[in-house]
């Protein structure tokens, strides 16, 4: 058996425990979280066997697992990542790497000489209809792509332990926190890197009436990203945290000469419409069991399999620090053109 450990035993870390039990000879040994409501409700989900900690450090020393899963809040991913890098177990850190880019450069520099798998939870890319996209897309489809479409509307931010997730400083802003996800699929996609990013959002609807010890949250609620890549693609990312009654959650197009391909989700219909001869409308099936085990219409479950096999095979990450880095870096040119009303220039 492999033996894991998640640091941060919240939402995200009660997901990662529910597919841990689904991936075969993964064990979940300890989690730890400051917060004791987290660590009665996630300690209730893992079980009995599992070893409850409030500092994740006397966790490390104790249990010495395999693999850590951290789940921490946002803010807590560097300080904690350079805490336990002296212990050598395998790393998977939720999104984002870090909440700024000179925090995810100095990380990625860890990574670089790090002596296990150094992994980032950029789990989109293993929904199996957005992984069925991206196949279709890759195997020349549409021919070169030349536009790129995002569109997400959502409900807004759930509340979170201290609610932590309605400061910026805490998150990185919205569209580090959130959209990192799409900047990452972006890069996969069109296998090519940004050059240029240039934004308008704004927070206009979620959180107006909201105080936090006199505070009133600071976090963008809508936007709109747009990106030229190197390779002559441009992508647009629409983003809308106030429409919380839509049907489809989230919806992806590529276009280039040979026509359309699209994805919605949760619906996960893959759509294609060719310029020339007849398309197809088919459904992308996600096994009931990983569906049912998080909110990521199977991301999670996928993703484990993946690092759990890389792990035991001494596989190389999938997703890797660079990849975080770079998310990271968009959201941040992005979050500078929208302070600033003008494009932002980026690369290495």
């Amino acid at each position: 058996m492999t033996t894991y450990a998640i640091i941060g035993a919240g939402m995200m870390g009660r997901e990662h425990i529910a597919n841990l039990a689904l991936v075969p000879c993964a064990e979940l040994i300890a989690l730890a979280d400051p917060d004791a409501g987290s660590r009665k409700w996630s300690g209730h989900d893992a079980g009995e066997d599992v070893q409850v900690f409030e500092d994740y450090m006397t966790m490390m020393r104790e249990v010495q697992p395999d693999a850590v899963i951290i789940a921490a809040p946002n803010f807590r991913h560097f300080e904690i990542i350079n805490d336990i890098a002296e212990f050598g177990a395998a790393l998977l850190i939720e999104k984002p790497l870090a909440t700024t880019v000179e925090d995810a450069q100095q990380l990625a520099a860890l990574a670089d000489t790090y002596p296990n798998l150094f992994w980032v939870g950029l789990e989109y890319r293993y929904m199996p209809p957005i992984t069925a996209f991206i196949e279709q897309v890759h195997s020349g489809l549409t021919g070169p792509v030349k536009m790129l479409t995002f569109r997400e509307h959502r409900f807004p931010f759930l509340p979170k332990v201290g609610n932590w997730n309605r400061f910026s400083e805490n998150t990185g802003g919205t569209l580090i926190e959130k959209c990192c996800h799409f900047f990452d699929l972006m890069r996969v996609i069109l296998q090519s890197d940004p050059i240029r990013v240039y934004a308008s959002g704004g927070m206009d609807v979620n959180h107006l009436d909201e105080r936090y010890e006199g505070r009133r949250p600071d976090i963008l609620d809508n936007a709109y990203v747009m990106l030229d890549f190197e390779n002559g693609a441009r992508a647009v990312l629409e983003l809308c945290m106030f429409a919380n009654l839509t049907h489809q959650e989230e919806r992806l197009h590529v276009v280039g000469p040979e026509g359309r391909l699209s994805v919605s989700i949760p619906e996960a219909i893959l759509e294609w419409s060719p310029l020339r001869g007849e398309g197809y409308s088919r459904e992308i099936e996600t096994p009931a069991e990983a569906l049912s085990a998080g909110d990521h219409h199977g991301a999670t479950y996928f993703q484990l399999l993946d690092f759990h096999r890389a792990l035991t095979e001494k596989g190389k990450a999938t997703v890797t620090a660079e990849d975080g880095l770079w998310s990271v870096k968009i959201g941040g040119a992005a979050h500078q053109s929208i302070e600033t009303g003008l494009p932002v220039h980026i690369g290495e």
